[in-house]
């Protein structure tokens, strides 16, 4: 279980790892990669380095389809309800449902049988693969295009 500890000291983590947004948006600092290795590298390289970025974009992306979507505000909010209530339930006595004693699996189970329609009819599936594809194309773009950190172009030398 995901203690209220943990989360913020993994959020304060990733705070701390922010690159500056000015480097991580400046346009000089983009360019077409000049061949497919050189993308390689930027790609990898630029998801190294600005990960923290990306998460960021990543959960932005996240709130704004959820902000967007009333339905999905509804859905969340029962979900959420329902876990609340079990949460209380709990601290008052264990459940038991049939003569058998519910684990808290089963529980936060039933909470999302319970949800599930309404997931179901605010197109939680659909919003799900649209912030996904939204995060690849922005962070794929950004990693693609942006230029290392800190790379020194090799010196050419010209024919005499």
């Amino acid at each position: 279980m995901i203690t209220q500890a943990t989360a913020k000291d993994w959020f304060d983590r990733r705070r701390a790892h922010i690159r500056p947004w000015s480097n991580f948006v400046d346009q000089r600092r983009f360019s077409r990669p000049g061949n497919f290795g050189d993308l390689c590298k930027r790609v990898t390289r630029n998801v190294e380095h600005f990960q923290s970025n990306y998460i960021f974009i990543f959960m932005g992306l996240i709130m704004y389809c959820i902000i967007t979507s009333p339905m999905l505000l509804i859905a969340l909010a029962v979900f959420f309800g329902a876990c609340y209530i079990i949460y209380l339930k709990t601290l008052q006595s264990k459940i038991v449902l049939f003569g058998r004693e519910l684990s808290m699996a089963n529980q936060y189970g039933i909470a999302g049988a319970v949800s599930f329609p309404f997931f179901w009819l605010a197109g939680a599936g659909a919003a799900v693969f649209w912030v996904l594809g939204a995060t690849l194309v922005v962070i794929g773009s950004h990693a693609s295009f942006h230029e290392v950190e800190g790379d020194v172009e090799e010196l050419q030398m010209e024919p005499v």
